[in-house]
C-alpha cells in the first residue's frame, strides 16, 4: 500500500484518472466544500473528488483504500451538525455526489421515482408535480439539498406530520460499501419480507457505514386543494390542542402545523422576509398551518374558516389570518422557511433539534426556555419547530461579538448541555432530524445506553472494519487503516 504522505501526487493522480481531472478540486477551489454554510465547522480535506456515476464512487474507494485515505461522503452540504465535513487530523478525500443527479425511471403507476443521490429536492417536486404527484418532504433548503444528503440525515421538515421523516418515503437504495463493492438494494416495493431490510442501516447513517449513490422514492397523489392559516396563542397547550382539534375534524387533512415563537418571529421579520408578517407580532406564539387534500371538490378555505372560527370560541387561538390566494399562502410560510438563513444573520446562532413527547412540550419548553435566560442572559432565545412529532428547535443566538471562535464553542456547549438535558428529562431526544455529525459525537454517549453503543459499534466495525467511512462523526472508534496515524482518534470502544 502507498501511503499518501510518501507521494500525495500519486493519490490525487490516481483519483484524476478515476474521474477526470478537472473533477479533482484543490486549494482555493476546494474551500465551498470545506465548511458548513453556517461556517461552524472548517475541514482540511487533501482533496474533494465529484464522481459522475456509480462505478466512479466505487473505484474511489479502491484508490482511497489503496493509499490509506478516509472518505467523507458529501451531497449539497446543508446540514446543521458538520456531519459533511472533513476531520482536521485525518487525511480525507470528500467525495461529493452532485454529478449524480439523473432520473433513472419514474413509474407514476407505482407511485414511485428511481433517481441519484445528487438530485436537488426542488427538482424532485418539481418532477413529481409534473407527473400529477407529489414528494412531500420540504424543508428550508429545498433548493439545494440533495437526496443522498436527506437519506443519510434522515431528513424532517415540515411534511413529516402526515408523512414520516425521510425514511418512511424510501422504498430501495444503491450503495457504494466501503470496500468498494456496489448493493444494488433499488426495489421498488411496498412488501418485501426476504430478510433483513438493509436499506434502514444507510438510512440516518450520515455516510459512516456507505456511500449512498441511488434511491426509490415513494410519490403521493398531487394535491389539488389547500388552505393556509397564521393563528395566534398565548400558550404552547393550545397549539397541541388545537392541532388534535383540526386532525380530528377535517379527516386528517393537516398538511402542516408549525410552531414559532414570537422571539423567532422578530428575527425572521429583521432579517429573512421581506414582504413582513399577516399578523401583528404581540402574541407569544404563532402557528402556521396548512390543509390540503388531493380531491379537487373538497373546500379547503372553507373548513379551515370553519374550523377556526370554532377554535377562537373555544379559545384555543386569539386572532386567525387564512391566506385567500397562493401569493399570500407563499408570504405565510416563508417566515418559516426563511428561519435558518435570518437566525445566521442575527448573531452567532446555536440551533438545538431536539424531541420529546407531545404531550411534554409545554413542560420542555418553560423548562428550557427559563433556564437559558437565567444561565445565558447575553442570548436569545428563540423556537420553531413540528409540534404534531414534538421536534420543536430551541435557538439560542449570541450577539456576533461575544468573542473568538473558542468563546463561542464554549458558549454553544454551554448552551446544547441546558436543551439537551431538560429534553432529556422529559423523555426525550438530543437529536430528532439533524444526526450527529462532529457537533454531538462527545455528547451522544452521555444520553445513550451502552448496549445501545455497543451494538452501533458492531454494526460499524462490520460494515467497515477499516474505519474509513466519514471518520469522527456519530461514534469514536479506535483508528484503522485509514487512520494509522491519528492517534487522537485511538479512544476505547
Amino acid at each position: 500500500m502507498t501511503s499518501l504522505k510518501a507521494d500525495p501526487a500519486a493519490f490525487l493522480a490516481a483519483v484524476a484518472a478515476v474521474i477526470g481531472g478537472k473533477y479533482v478540486r484543490t486549494g482555493a477551489d476546494a474551500d465551498s466544500y470545506q465548511q458548513d454554510w453556517r461556517a461552524r465547522y472548517r475541514g482540511a480535506a487533501v482533496a474533494v473528488a465529484l464522481p459522475g456515476s456509480t462505478e466512479e464512487v466505487a473505484a474511489l474507494m479502491g484508490v482511497c483504500r489503496s493509499f490509506g485515505v478516509a472518505v467523507v461522503p458529501q451531497a449539497g452540504n446543508t446540514g446543521l451538525t458538520g456531519g459533511a465535513i472533513a476531520p482536521d487530523e485525518l487525511d480525507c478525500l470528500i467525495v461529493n455526489v452532485s454529478r449524480l443527479n439523473r432520473v433513472r425511471n419514474l413509474d407514476p403507476l407505482n407511485n414511485a421515482v428511481t433517481l441519484e443521490a445528487g438530485c436537488i429536492l426542488a427538482d424532485v417536486r418539481a418532477l413529481a408535480d409534473q407527473h400529477d404527484r407529489q414528494f412531500p418532504v420540504l424543508l428550508g433548503s429545498v433548493g439545494s439539498c440533495e437526496v443522498g444528503g436527506l437519506i443519510s440525515t434522515n431528513a424532517g421538515g415540515t411534511g413529516v406530520l402526515r408523512y414520516g421523516n425521510m425514511r418512511e418515503q424510501v422504498l430501495g437504495l444503491e450503495v457504494v460499501l466501503a470496500d468498494g463493492r456496489i448493493w444494488n438494494g433499488l426495489k421498488a416495493l411496498r412488501k418485501d419480507n426476504t430478510g433483513y431490510d438493509l436499506k434502514q442501516l444507510f438510512i440516518g447513517a450520515e455516510g459512516t457505514l456507505g456511500i449512498v449513490t441511488a434511491a426509490v422514492l415513494k410519490l403521493y397523489p398531487k394535491l389539488m386543494v389547500s388552505a393556509t392559516a397564521m393563528v395566534s396563542m398565548d400558550e404552547v397547550s393550545q397549539a397541541i390542542a388545537l392541532l388534535q382539534y383540526l386532525q380530528r375534524t377535517t379527516g386528517g387533512r393537516v398538511e402542516a402545523f408549525e410552531l414559532m415563537s414570537q422571539s423567532q418571529l422578530q428575527i425572521v421579520l429583521r432579517h429573512g422576509s421581506g414582504s413582513g408578517s399577516p399578523m401583528a407580532d404581540e402574541a407569544p406564539w404563532y402557528v402556521l398551518l396548512e390543509l390540503a387534500d388531493s380531491a379537487a371538490d373538497w373546500n379547503a378555505v372553507e373548513s379551515l374558516e370553519t374550523a377556526l372560527a370554532a377554535a377562537m370560541e373555544d379559545g384555543l387561538i386569539g386572532d386567525a389570518v387564512i391566506a385567500t390566494d397562493q401569493a399570500k399562502a407563499d408570504r405565510i410560510w416563508n417566515l418559516r422557511h426563511t428561519i435558518s438563513e435570518s437566525n445566521k444573520r442575527e448573531g452567532f446562532t446555536v440551533s438545538n433539534d431536539t424531541s420529546v413527547p407531545i404531550s411534554a412540550l409545554p413542560e420542555f419548553i418553560d423548562r428550557v426556555t427559563r433556564r437559558l435566560q437565567r444561565e445565558l442572559p447575553n442570548a436569545q432565545v428563540a423556537h420553531c419547530g413540528h409540534v404534531g412529532d414534538g421536534n420543536v428547535h430551541v435557538i439560542v443566538v449570541f450577539p456576533y461579538d461575544i468573542g473568538d471562535a473558542q468563546v463561542r464553542e464554549a458558549a454553544a456547549h454551554e448552551a446544547n448541555t441546558i436543551v439537551h438535558q431538560e429534553s432529556v428529562a422529559c423523555g426525550g431526544s438530543i437529536s430528532a432530524e439533524h444526526g450527529i455529525g462532529r457537533m454531538h459525537i462527545d455528547r451522544l454517549p452521555l444520553y445513550t445506553s451502552e448496549v445501545e453503543l455497543d451494538l452501533m459499534r458492531r454494526v460499524k466495525l462490520a460494515l467497515d472494519p477499516d474505519r474509513m467511512m466519514n471518520p469522527v462523526k456519530v461514534l469514536r472508534l479506535p483508528g484503522g487503516k485509514a487512520a494509522a496515524s491519528a492517534t487522537s482518534l485511538v479512544i476505547p470502544a
